[in-house]
């Protein structure tokens, strides 16, 4: 009887465990491919750096509502005409002049400070959102370039993987010429490291692969191995012309268009300073005795009168800190422009070196090694063979790296604008 329970056990057992794979195998076949667009999708969506800014915008629309407004008033008390000498010396009931007082004072800046403070706290919220632009185009193209390295890796280990079969008929050959009496143990055991060579090469393919998983790791929270097709390294979202034409618009610049209108809120809060400040005073004073109370109401205005070392020397010093981030700005347009221009050109070399690689030198390889093959099976010696093999996986290998080179560029240039135009 034990022997059937622990038989049924078992086989219950056995039926969990297939049932548990063919529900997992049935989870990965429904994931699906996940491309360039969906990573950098799910990497936006989670980037602690984006929430960060999005804390620190919403921080700065509190700090602007506040902006322009009246200050706190001010609480006044105490006691006035206190006699301090004889008669009546410390006694507040000994001087009818002597008098309690409580009061109010309220300071009414400028209309022009007011407003000049409001267009500050607008240019800082101008300046926290273009801050934001550049930080989301600069964590999409690091989503792109990790993307793009796990696809790189990828597809040279796909391309090293297709010699592994010839690289196996090549051992087969070997081993049948030496049986047959026409080749060497030499040749033979050159093959043989030949392949084991190539499972190096495959073996640190894989290894890259597990780096690059967990590069994209780190922005989307899981590993990710099904990866989607490539978008059209050769071809831009946007043209090279266009791209030329807004570089005012693309996130980089954002930042110093909004530095200068800083420096412009800076400059008119300067100028500001020289209208006058107002401020009014409300006192009630309790005398003792028989005596009626009082009351007080005082206004004060600021004399901005001897301006020439005070006020104007501020003004000139935020005229000239504007001028600079003009000056600043217009340098980093004429810097971005040759950015873009010089990225433009390199990835367009590489588009033309590698249609050059796809139409020419990876075919014109591939039948090289062919015929060295097809040949040392006829008879022929083997060192050409070997000589073609192993031009063609360094070949496989700088054309691997020219695709990275051409998609990481891509990446640089497609998310200049954040604009929907500018979406792969």
């Amino acid at each position: 009887m034990w022997f059937y329970r622990f038989a049924r056990r078992a086989i219950a057992l056995g039926c969990a465990v297939v049932l548990s794979g063919t529900m997992a195998a049935a989870a990965y076949a429904a994931d699906p491919p996940l491309t360039l667009q969906a990573a950098i999708q799910q990497g936006m969506a989670q980037a602690p750096l984006l929430m960060a800014h999005h804390a620190h915008v919403a921080s700065m629309h509190e700090e602007a509502v506040r902006a322009g407004r009246l200050p706190d008033p001010t609480l006044n008390f105490g006691v006035q005409n206190f006699p301090i000498t004889a008669p009546g010396a410390f006694s507040v009931r000994s001087d009818p002049m002597t008098m309690r007082v409580v009061g109010v004072t309220q300071a009414l800046p400028s209309r022009a400070a007011r407003s000049a403070d409001r267009e500050a706290a607008d240019a800082e919220i101008k300046a926290a959102d273009a801050e934001g632009a550049d930080t989301i185009q600069s964590i999409q193209e690091r989503i792109a370039d990790a993307w793009i390295d796990l696809w790189a890796a990828q597809q040279k280990r796909a391309l090293l993987s297709e010699l592994h079969a010839e690289n196996a008929l090549a051992v087969q050959i070997a081993q049948a010429r030496l049986k047959g009496g026409s080749g060497s143990a030499t040749d033979a055991l050159a093959v043989r490291a030949e392949t084991a060579a190539l499972d190096n090469r495959l073996e640190a393919a894989d290894a890259d692969i597990a780096v690059a998983q967990a590069g994209l790791q780190r922005w989307l929270g899981h590993t990710a191995t099904n990866l989607g097709d490539a978008p059209d390294f050769g071809k831009l979202p946007v043209t090279p012309e266009h791209l030329e034409q807004a570089v005012d618009q693309q996130a980089p610049m954002q930042m110093w268009e909004a530095r200068e209108q800083v420096a412009q809120a800076a400059l008119d809060r300067a100028r500001a300073t020289k209208h006058p400040d107002w401020s009014v005073s409300f006192l009630y004073g309790q005398r003792a005795g028989p005596l009626s109370d009082m009351v007080m109401v005082e206004f004060g205005v600021s004399l901005p009168l001897f301006t020439r070392n005070r006020q104007d020397r501020a003004i000139s010093a935020k005229e000239e800190q504007w001028e600079a981030a003009q000056d600043n700005r217009e340098d980093a347009r004429r810097e971005q422009r040759a950015v873009v221009a010089r990225t433009v050109a390199s990835w367009q070399g590489w588009v033309r070196q590698i249609q050059r690689y796809q139409d020419t030198m990876l075919p014109l390889d591939r039948d090289r090694t062919k015929t060295a093959l097809a040949a040392y099976r006829g008879g022929d010696a083997l060192q050409p063979w070997l000589d073609a093999r192993r031009d063609e996986i360094e070949l496989r290998q700088t054309y691997v790296d020219a695709l990275t080179a051409r998609a990481r560029l891509w990446a640089s240039l497609a998310y200049l604008l954040p604009t929907s135009e500018a979406m792969p």
